[in-house]
């Protein structure tokens, strides 16, 4: 069975985005981007709310020549390679190859892809990933911890309480820190 793993780039005080929606102070640089290129290489669909899709899809239409870097090429085609589900009400059609969208977030129809795939699932966005995590189908959480403090926001994890067990964690020379948890029960 694959699984499903929830990944996020937050705040020292577990924001995603600032109280204005931004998000450009999480921009990796080359060394973290290469490490979550490495980590989503294994993803074979993901799943995404309505705003988190329309952030991602830039991917599809990224340039990938000699002239880009390296890391940012390589992400776009880990990107386009894998299929998408997006979960939305509002969203007709989607603007992006591999992509399926959804008017209804079905845990027992997300149970059943996980079952069924070959390869691992992501989820992006942390409303999403509240739904999936209280539903008990996210497997592991990757958490790249920026050092910087927003005070508001968008916060990682929604509501409710997860326990997380500790698997691996490495520090970057920026000093951003990945923390790789598995969701115990």
């Amino acid at each position: 069975m694959a699984a499903l793993i929830y990944s996020a780039i937050m705040s020292l005080d577990g924001f995603v985005a600032d109280s204005s929606g931004a998000f450009d102070w999480a921009a990796p640089d080359e060394e973290v981007h290469a490490f979550v290129n490495d980590l989503e290489r294994p993803v074979g669909t993901y799943l995404y709310g309505r705003r988190m899709y329309d952030v991602m899809s830039a991917w599809e239409t990224m340039p990938t020549g000699p002239e880009e870097a390296a890391v940012t090429s390589d992400f776009a085609r880990i990107w386009r390679s894998a299929d998408k589900v997006v979960y939305s009400k509002t969203l007709d059609s989607p603007s992006t190859t591999r992509t399926r969208v959804e008017r209804d977030f079905d845990p027992d129809a997300v149970r059943e892809l996980k079952a069924n795939s070959q390869r691992d699932l992501g989820i992006g966005g942390p409303t999403l990933a509240a739904r999936a995590l209280s539903a008990g189908l996210v497997d592991e959480c990757h958490m790249f911890t920026v050092p910087i403090v927003i005070g508001a926001g968008l916060r990682a994890f929604q509501d409710g309480r997860v326990r997380l067990a500790l698997v691996d964690e490495r520090r970057f020379r920026s000093g951003v820190v990945y923390l790789r948890y598995r969701v115990s029960s």
